[in-house]
């Protein structure tokens, strides 16, 4: 009788702690003139801004400001975002996904994609690689599906989701498996058999941004010396320094990007610290970060070596994704071998591929490229038109980027003259940008 009596009482205590552990969120449209305001309160979590930030950057929200308190046992965030327009959020169904999505943010830590094989590859960068990786999954009847890629400081770490070509199927034999490795393998290694180069078959359940930080972290690219020219990078200020209630502070100022805070949070969360307070703003196209930190057993920064490895290694988080070089943008009906074709192309005219999003939505190549010349240099305007022709045209735009995120000064504008007035909005973005934000707004229905 007892136990009967206390297994209500269980199955209410339960229901009380998932209450009590599920985050509120408030989302204000009138309480500040210029952004909207969201507020996410919880038990504490030591994750839960990474997951907050990471919900926000996935709908592709800009965060100008944000404040976050997590002393106690209570975390209280508060993010002021726009759209990628400057301008606050009205789309219902988009405030409806930000208030499921951060309202279940414990349960959504990972996600799977069904029905693909992932691989990881890390290796040594160099003109034409990507052209040379495509090929060889090309001539092994591989579909790429989706991919990233990050280049910095001479090394490159790509995520590639796959499908047979014949089937539609992952690939599941481990023969053929074991054959894409092994050529990939020694595609990375190129001529230099000394520097690692890695393969391997993901489960693919972290989220895809974050793991190509884990991806470049482990192979220490922030203690290596870059090999090409960096251009346009701009002054990228941090400091690490210990205050009285044994917190270590890490300030951070530099150029205003998407996805910055992310960046920055994730850096710090893969290298076991926890975020106590954090203070974010932004103003005109500069960004200004504070966060107090320890390690997650409680301890500030105990050594000057460890305050340099930290600052090292956030300025390699920032630096990756920072866009060098020329964005083109190819929306073009998919077909197989199509990357293989438009990356060897790259390669026949010298660009290098500094950043790579491959996408394929309804039948559609939906692909950015970021490139340089083979040096590190703005790729000649007359290179760029030749490749344009020889891809099509309406299929290969140069793309702007939003005005928000531009440097408004007389180098952009003479940059901006040398590719003879090419810079286009492209029809393919707009696309690229409708279809993801509705993909998400469907995932949260």
């Amino acid at each position: 009788m007892m136990q009967m009596e206390r297994k209500p009482f269980l199955e209410e205590y339960e229901k009380l702690i998932v209450r009590m552990n599920t985050p509120r969120v408030m989302i204000d449209n009138a309480g500040c003139v210029d952004a909207t305001r969201i507020m996410i309160d919880s038990a504490r979590n030591d994750g839960i801004l990474l997951e907050a930030v990471q919900v926000l950057t996935d709908l592709n929200l800009s965060i100008k400001k944000g404040y976050v308190s997590s002393d106690g046992r209570w975390n209280m965030d508060v993010f002021h975002v726009t759209n990628l327009d400057g301008n606050k959020l009205t789309d219902g169904s988009i405030i409806n996904c930000i208030e499921q999505s951060l309202g279940t943010i414990h349960n959504t830590r990972s996600k799977s994609i069904d029905g693909i094989t992932t691989l990881e590859l890390t290796g040594t960068d160099r003109v034409g690689l990507l052209s040379e990786v495509f090929a060889v999954l090309s001539e092994l009847n591989c579909d790429v599906v989706e991919s990233k890629v990050w280049t910095h400081n001479g090394r490159i770490a790509s995520i590639i989701h796959l499908k047979d070509c014949e089937s539609g199927s992952p690939i599941e034999d481990s023969k053929k498996i074991d054959r894409i490795e092994a050529r990939l393998k020694n595609v990375l290694k190129g001529d230099n058999g000394i520097r690692s180069a890695k393969t391997s078959v993901s489960i693919a359940v972290t989220h895809t941004e974050r793991r190509l930080h884990q991806m470049m972290f482990a192979d220490r690219d922030y203690d290596r010396v870059p090999i090409y020219k960096a251009h346009g990078r701009h002054s990228l200020l941090i400091s690490v320094q210990n205050c009285e209630k044994e917190y270590s502070v890490v300030n951070i100022q530099v150029r205003d990007r998407p996805k910055l805070l992310f960046d920055v949070v994730c850096t710090l969360t893969d290298m076991q610290y926890v975020v106590f307070h954090a203070t974010i703003n932004t103003a005109g196209d500069q960004a200004f970060l504070e966060f107090f930190i320890r390690h997650i057993d409680g301890s500030p920064i105990s050594s000057e070596a460890e305050k340099q490895r930290v600052i090292m290694c956030l300025k390699s988080a920032i630096e990756r994704r920072a866009s060098e070089g020329v964005r083109l943008e190819l929306f073009k009906p998919d077909k197989p071998g199509l990357l293989a074709e438009v990356t060897r192309t790259f390669r026949e005219n010298a660009m290098n591929v500094t950043q790579a999003e491959i996408s394929t939505k309804l039948g559609m190549a939906l692909n950015i490229f970021y490139v340089t010349d083979a040096v590190g240099n703005p790729v000649d305007s007359k290179v760029i038109d030749s490749v344009m022709d020889r891809i099509g045209s309406g299929y290969l735009r140069v793309k702007e980027l939003p005005l928000m995120y531009h440097q408004k000064g007389e180098s952009d504008v003479q940059h901006t003259s040398s590719l003879g007035g090419a810079v286009l909005l492209s029809l393919g973005s707009l696309v690229r940008r409708n279809l993801y934000l509705l993909g998400l707004i469907k995932s949260c229905s």
